[in-house]
């Protein structure tokens, strides 16, 4: 009896782009939730006004291109940049805002350069950075966490402010909204406040901001399920963890009164939502292992530098971008041998 004989693989493989994007999607879940409850109803409105504009630009611009518009959209690929892009901007963002940066996103920094598989650079970092710089005072006034607000929006409030501009009556922003942590430690260093007095305020927790920890804490539990399903292999995270708290250690035993110790740049900020679901982006990131090593500490390295020296705190989105630059270098010289070749 003859078998037939088909092409590899020859084993079955259920990972697509869209299974792929489905898991980062659902490790999102949990440090999505954490957002929402310490920062109010204006995370879950920017995560699902990101999404529709972030769908609605790519079928545009696929239909313009006389591209087929439901592979591309189904993929989920434009639904993890809306709900990264979403999760990294203040909870009360301007409504337009959030359609300007998650359209320059998907439109230019996604399919300018040939769509997904093709662009160089984080689409959601990309549109986060343009924000960051165009409208800095929009981009930095945050929501204190639950804790510690005491005007606590409700959702019908938080809407009418995201559209309309519109504060309760008797509120400023003045009253609703306060710096982050990086922000306020960076801050106060530059005004030669010592570390001890800063960690007076109650906005500090056991090492990060209030609030700010346990985001971080759901947001590494997400990572860890995208290691564990395989999404992502660990060299990028752990590179760039352990080298950004390395460097932060080794300053905080030189100085504990003017540098932060180790683990508040590993809970404050973006950090382990970038190590995990930013830096670890396939299409811009490296793709070698060693390459994937150096390219994860570069960013741990360049993340301690812009926060400690820079003119922007958190400096994740900073330090992806430039080493998204990088990354075509890296994979250029850190090309394993290939079998039947000497050394």
């Amino acid at each position: 009896m003859r078998f037939p004989t088909v092409t590899s693989p020859h084993t079955e493989r259920p990972n697509s782009v869209t299974w792929t994007m489905l898991w980062v999607i659902i490790a999102l879940v949990p440090g999505s939730i954490a957002m929402i409850w310490y920062f109010g109803w204006g995370i879950l409105i920017n995560m699902l006004l990101a999404s529709l504009v972030a769908v609605a630009g790519e079928a545009a611009v696929l239909k313009l291109r006389s591209r087929p518009v439901m592979p591309a959209v189904g993929d989920l690929s434009a639904v993890v940049t809306a709900l990264l892009f979403a999760l990294a901007v203040p909870p009360l963002l301007p409504w337009w805002l959030t359609v300007l940066g998650v359209g320059f996103a998907i439109i230019v920094v996604k399919h300018m350069y040939g769509g997904i598989g093709y662009n160089p650079f984080n689409p959601a970092m990309a549109g986060y950075v343009l924000l960051l710089i165009s409208y800095p005072v929009e981009m930095t006034a945050w929501l204190p966490p639950r804790m510690i607000n005491e005007q606590v929006l409700g959702l019908g409030q938080t809407l009418s402010v995201i559209f309309t501009g519109t504060l309760p009556a008797g509120l400023d922003w003045d009253a609703i909204t306060m710096a982050t942590p990086l922000d306020t430690m960076r801050t106060q260093l530059d005004l030669n406040i010592m570390i001890s007095e800063i960690r007076l305020s109650p906005l500090w927790g056991d090492f990060g901001g209030m609030g700010w920890e346990w985001v971080g804490n759901w947001f590494l539990l997400g990572g860890l399920f995208l290691l564990y399903k395989r999404v992502i292999s660990w060299h990028i995270p752990v590179a760039m963890l352990v080298v950004l708290l390395s460097i932060a250690m080794l300053f905080h035993a030189l100085d504990q009164e003017t540098h932060p110790f180790g683990l508040f740049h590993i809970f404050s900020g973006g950090t382990l939502l970038g190590a995990f679901f930013i830096a670890t982006d396939p299409v811009s990131a490296c793709t070698t292992r060693k390459g994937q090593l150096i390219y994860g500490a570069c960013i741990g390295v360049l993340i301690f530098v812009i926060r400690t020296w820079g003119g922007y705190p958190d400096a994740v989105a900073f330090a992806v971008l430039l080493m998204n630059m990088a990354a075509p270098t890296i994979d250029y010289y850190t090309q394993p041998r290939v079998f039947g070749h000497g050394p």
